[in-house]
């Protein structure tokens, strides 16, 4: 069985959610899985210094271009919410301990949370939503909202981060094929070439 690929996200991040919609398609063309690996994008920029495209100037307003545009490319419905970006605590520790549970469960709710956010304009930096887009997808709303208060859920969420950072992960999405890092949603392109030649 190949290795699985390996698909690390931020749920607040445009070209994130443009990825999501593509890359189990690509992967099970050829055979392999995905790990989803959701992190934070505000934890990472404290060590790189970078930020929010749309708030870097002379960035911004290319960005918001580049985000429609590139969805529109890819096929894949996109609104930039009026509130962005947004923090997304509350939905990465959510899936982590759904992941626990039921790996399925956790790709479904991911999903949901990302169209929640760039199709429907909801709020997915409140628990409530989240809770609600959890439950919609068959968890148990009662547990999670529990587990979301729980000291270890925090920790687990930030142990993965460190481990994403620990393997020079700088930005979101980002996919590793066999040990080969690949930055952006315009590397999906790439992604697929390096799957059907065994790397180039």
């Amino acid at each position: 069985m190949p290795n699985p690929i390996e698909f690390y996200f931020d749920f607040s991040s445009p070209y994130s959610y443009l990825a999501s919609e593509k890359i189990d398609a690509i992967a099970a063309k050829h055979g392999r899985k995905v790990k989803w690996k959701p992190l934070l994008l505000g934890v990472v920029f404290k060590t790189t210094g970078a930020a929010p495209l749309t708030q870097v100037p002379l960035k911004g307003d290319y960005s918001r271009r580049d985000f429609a545009r590139s969805a529109r490319y890819l096929g894949v419905p996109f609104n930039l919410p009026e509130k962005f970006p947004v923090a997304t605590q509350a939905a990465a520790r959510s899936y982590y301990w759904l992941h626990d549970q039921d790996c399925d469960l956790a790709r479904r709710f991911a999903h949901a949370v990302f169209r929640a956010y760039y199709v429907d304009g909801r709020d997915i930096s409140d628990p409530a939503t989240v809770l609600e887009l959890a439950a919609a997808a068959g968890a148990d709303r009662a547990a999670l909202a529990a587990a979301l208060e729980t000291p270890e859920i925090k920790d687990r969420l930030k142990r993965e981060i460190e481990a994403a950072m620990a393997r020079g992960i700088f930005g979101a999405p980002y996919v590793i094929v066999d040990d080969e890092p690949f930055w952006g949603a315009d590397r999906l392109p790439q992604i697929e070439m390096w799957l059907e030649s065994g790397g180039f």
